[in-house]
């Protein structure tokens, strides 16, 4: 029997009918609710009349979370992401057909009882009395609006969320004493208004306006009555009633809400039976949620911007507070990406290297002294399909990138500025044979020193045999000059200057303490690398990357700005070293490794190559004094070696950094400039060495007649020293991957010479 508890006596939901009733006998009846009545129910573990006063009188009603929207730095949308799609509207810029159909449906005596509908509540108590349990409610548009508060206050909390929509005494009891403090505070326009804010209307859509947008692809203030009423009576079942997967179940329930209109006269008979013959008319649009959705091959910034927001203390003292920022959403946010500069890159990645080859490429632009990213794109798209990726190739790992690449040659200049920096001239001579040992012992930090006999390096080919300076032997990218350098200056020089001008290993951990570091054997992001150039752009000042120029965030209507990130510059070097830095690599693109990546227009451009051992990667990393760009070819995996490879339907026998990165800096970098100044560099001048006789340059490009004899990194077999031969020979060096610090507790640094130009 329904009427009997097991333990005997009335069941909670009978107690409460009946002392409901003798209350509204009584008349002590409040603000539309019997207080005693419902303190009865208490929160059914209670079961006493003080639980219902216990309940705390301060509802928190957290701002809505609302979609961001993420912009250029010219104000064009890259993408829109969110926790919840919802743009909050006031009540006036609601359709008033929405706001008539919502009360119809939903609680039509809504502008006539107070927090609860004693009627309502009578009826509701009754049915529920009779079944035993709670199979039906009496919830009002305000104690609904409670609700939804709680769901929106737990989150993506799936826990807090069932615990915010459980069907018990004790939650609906909290409903009413919140909704009574509501209905006191707000008034019942606010309270539409912000019910038909906060309440989900299926297809990812929260909210009225969303709603309109998704289903109807309009705003809510120009809802017709009979789409109206269809929103309307999705609220009651989003799944059931869903008109996009059940058309026809739509449709009824459409009628039921038109009826009911009609039915309280809020719109005429006939009205409501033209309303009934019309068909959904549905225009939607589809979710557009996510980094997946930016434009301009922009996903990967995209990301980049949220790792910048859940990560940066400047938006939460925690990873907690910070993803709260996130999550709840309603941001605008100014970013640095420059849209010509994107499309540029974009354009040349696409030219170059298909999202099918085997091996993908990344680039990325910085603005010299301000630290402003101007572009980030990558080969393989943003995506979880077939040759796409979530992995940002451009980035360190803690933003969301991989473990970074080896950036070969590339970091030569780092070195040569090193000793600049330390006095070393530019005219700086050593012998520079085809190969050698390593000097031993080199200086490290903390008073260690590397220790280590018998390791061998080489040249690219056999006739790259010094004398050379240090001009030419950048330009022809010699490895033994660069390892005599570094062991003439020590390795601590390099690596605080390194750490200075932010330039650290991708996967976070220090950089050994090994002269191997000269030949770049230390993993590196495209986004390091561009930003370390930068600096010789900037004549000495460093910037740290920076992606967001400015953030306002709406919250309850009202538009506030945020604190964003600033860059933090500083001199890392004097003018002068870092305008003889762009004078040697202007000469490395005029008439050295990096031919192919010069750029036209009477544009001063200056640009190192590099090509890692086994040919893992290639890079060209190059500047002119209003840009830095980095661009990295490789396999992301460090499987597939790039020698008799097909990349972007060219195919080619060995890959070089300035046959392949090249020109994709180039082409990249000439559409980014267009149109913008044409600012020069600051040279200082160098007196060439005296040679008595032509040597082979070093460069790295085929096709070249032979001219161009050995290369960078790394052991060659000399079979092309201006033999006219194209054929550049493979690298044959290996580098034991142990090699020892000396001092107290002996640390190691590993490292190889087999990388190039």
């Amino acid at each position: 029997m329904p009427n009997k508890r097991s333990g005997g006596g009335l069941s909670p939901t009978q107690q409460a009918a009946k002392f409901l009733g003798v209350s509204v006998l009584a008349g002590a009846v409040m603000a539309g609710i019997a207080v005693p009545a419902f303190g009865a129910l208490g929160l059914a573990a209670k079961g006493s009349v003080e639980g219902f006063d216990e309940i705390p009188t301060n509802l928190k009603r957290p701002p809505l979370s609302q979609r961001t929207t993420i912009l250029d730095s010219k104000g064009g949308q890259i993408a829109t992401v969110y926790s919840r799609d919802r743009t909050v509207v006031d009540l006036k810029n609601i359709s008033p057909y929405m706001q008539k159909a919502i009360v119809a449906i939903e609680d039509s005596r809504f502008y006539e009882h107070g927090a609860v509908d004693l009627k309502g509540v009578l009826r509701a108590l009754n049915k529920n009395a009779q079944s035993g349990g709670v199979s039906q409610g009496a919830s009002t548009l305000t104690q609904q609006y409670v609700k939804n508060v709680f769901v929106e206050e737990a989150g993506d909390d799936q826990t807090k969320v069932a615990q915010a929509t459980q069907q018990t005494l004790g939650r609906k009891v909290r409903e009413l004493k919140f909704a009574i403090q509501v209905e006191e505070e707000l008034g019942k326009k606010k309270i539409l208004e912000n019910y038909l804010n906060i309440t989900f209307f299926g297809q990812q859509a929260y909210g009225v306006e969303a709603a309109a947008q998704r289903y109807f692809s309009k705003s809510a203030k120009d809802l017709k009555v009979e789409e109206a009423a269809l929103l309307a009576g999705i609220v009651q079942s989003p799944s059931r009633y869903d008109p996009v997967n059940d058309e026809a179940e739509a449709t009824k329930r459409r009628n039921v809400v038109l009826q009911r209109m009609a039915d309280v006269q809020d719109i005429s008979q006939a009205e409501a039976d033209k309303a009934m013959k019309k068909p959904l008319g549905l225009k939607v649009s589809k979710p557009k949620n996510g980094c997946i959705t930016a434009v301009k091959g922009a996903g990967f910034f995209c990301d980049y911007v949220r790792k910048v927001l859940l990560n940066d203390p400047v938006f939460g003292k925690t990873k907690a507070a910070r993803a709260k920022v996130w999550n709840k959403g309603g941001l605008t946010i100014r970013t640095t990406l420059d849209p010509q500069s994107q499309k540029s890159a974009q354009k040349s990645i696409k030219d170059h290297v298909y999202k099918t080859d085997d091996v993908a490429t990344a680039a990325t632009i910085v603005e010299p002294g301000t630290g402003k990213i101007l572009a980030m794109g990558q080969s393989r798209p943003y995506g979880l399909a077939k040759n796409e990726t979530t992995i940002n190739l451009s980035v360190d790992k803690g933003m969301g990138g991989g473990a970074g690449y080896q950036p070969g040659s590339t970091f030569k200049p780092i070195v040569a500025a090193a000793a600049i920096e330390g006095g070393r001239p530019a005219t700086q001579v050593y012998p520079s044979p085809y190969e050698m040992d390593y000097p031993s012992p080199v200086s490290a930090c903390n008073g260690k020193s590397w220790n280590e006999k018998n390791v061998p390096v080489t040249n690219e080919n056999s006739t790259e045999v010094g004398p050379y300076d240090m001009k030419e032997a950048t330009a022809k990218s010699v490895n033994t000059y660069y390892v005599q350098l570094i062991s003439d200056i020590g390795i601590c020089p390099v690596t605080e200057l390194a750490a200075k001008m932010g330039v650290e290993r991708a996967d976070g951990t220090k950089m050994n303490q090994a002269p191997s570091i000269a030949l770049g054997t230390q993993e590196m992001s495209p986004l390091t690398m561009a930003s370390a150039y930068a600096t010789f752009a900037a004549r000495g000042t460093s910037c740290s990357p920076v992606a967001i120029e400015s953030i306002s965030q709406t919250v309850g209507g009202q538009k506030k700005s945020l604190p964003v990130p600033k860059t933090s510059c500083r001199r890392t070097m004097s003018e002068t070293t870092a305008d003889t830095i762009n004078t040697i690599l202007k000469g490395v693109v005029e008439d050295g490794t990096g031919q192919q990546a010069g750029l036209s227009d009477g544009r001063s451009s200056a640009g190192k190559t590099g090509t890692t051992d086994e040919r893992y990667a290639a890079w060209f990393v190059g500047y002119t004094p209003n840009m830095a760009g980095a661009v990295w070819v490789g396999d992301p995996a460090h499987k597939r070696h790039m020698t008799n490879i097909t990349i972007g339907g060219v195919p080619y026998e060995k890959v070089f950094g300035g046959q392949v990165p090249g020109p994709i800096w180039r082409d990249m970098m000439t559409g980014a400039l267009e149109g913008k100044d044409n600012p020069t560099f600051n040279l200082v001048y160098i007196p060439d060495r005296k040679v008595d006789e032509d040597k082979g340059r070093g460069d790295e490009d085929e096709g070249d007649n032979g001219n161009n004899g050995g290369n960078e990194n790394g052991g060659g077999n000399g079979n092309n020293g201006g033999t006219g031969d194209p054929q550049i020979p493979t690298p044959t060096i290996s580098i034991p991957e142990e090699w020892t610090i000396g001092g107290n507790d002996g640390g190691n640094g590993n490292g190889n010479g087999g990388n190039f130009p």
